[in-house]
């Protein structure tokens, strides 16, 4: 054998042509390719939500007071729990992917599977925040309105959110703010909840991606000779997680003056 043989030269001839496409040479042409189309979808993902934080930036250097007043609003505590969840989901896909690599299917399928509950409670959590949102007159030309609604006027489960809200936020308020918003926080608004939106969407579309991969690994179909599906949506929910970094600190955290 040559030494520059590669490990996927020892294995059988029948194998190696089961798993690679008739358009590749190579398992490992394969692989790349399929990597190297992954990274480049990224790229224009990370141009069109480059954008989205360019503006934003630019609105916020404009109306400071109202965006911080925006971010006051929001459910900091939440969008914590949220973090935390969809870093941990990080680790349970980076697991998948390494249980890919020896080919064990039943390890993929088990983070999967933690990874799949994990994002399930962070979109339930959102949906959540959603609510309250609309309950508290928050949401861009449809409940938006100037002054903070009367908790009278609000559900117990949204009043429960407020008072709580309100008391670890008040280190962070003004007095006048407790009572009015500024009419820029829509602006805030509509910014938060399509970058959220935007970003909610792409976790859907992962878990339909990681559903796909459930029911493969469930029918053995990884091996360490071919795991490129399992690598490359690997990738994307990585990706995922970095824009919430990102969105997490931007929206819920900046309410200093």
């Amino acid at each position: 054998m040559s030494v520059h043989a590669t490990h996927l030269d020892i294995v059988p001839s029948d194998i190696r042509s089961a798993t690679i496409e008739h358009q590749f040479e190579s398992a490992d042409q394969q692989r790349e390719t399929a990597t190297l189309g992954m990274w480049t979808f990224l790229s224009t993902e990370i141009l069109f939500f480059g954008a989205l934080f360019v503006a934003y930036g630019i609105y916020r250097l404009r109306w400071p007071e109202a965006f911080r007043q925006g971010s006051i609003d929001l459910k900091w505590y939440l969008g914590t729990v949220n973090t935390g969840i969809l870093l941990l989901s990080s680790y349970f896909m980076a697991m998948a992917v390494h249980a890919s690599q020896q080919g064990k299917n039943e390890k993929i399928v088990r983070n999967l599977i933690i990874t799949m509950a994990l994002a399930t409670v962070f979109v339930c959590i959102k949906m959540t925040e959603y609510y309250l949102e609309y309950d508290e007159g928050l949401v861009p030309g449809i409940t938006f309105t100037t002054h903070e609604p009367d908790p009278k006027s609000e559900s117990a489960f949204t009043r429960a959110f407020t008072r709580f809200d309100h008391w670890t936020g008040q280190a962070a308020r003004n007095p006048r703010e407790r009572k009015t918003r500024p009419p820029q926080e829509q602006l805030f608004m509509m910014f938060y909840f399509v970058m959220t939106g935007i970003h909610a969407t792409h976790m859907l579309i992962g878990l339909c991606l990681m559903t796909w991969l459930l029911i493969m690994a469930r029918r053995k179909k990884f091996t360490p000779y071919w795991h490129n599906p399992v690598e490359v949506v690997g990738l994307y929910w990585h990706f995922v997680d970095t824009v919430w970094v990102f969105l997490f600190p931007i929206l819920y955290l900046l309410r200093n003056p």
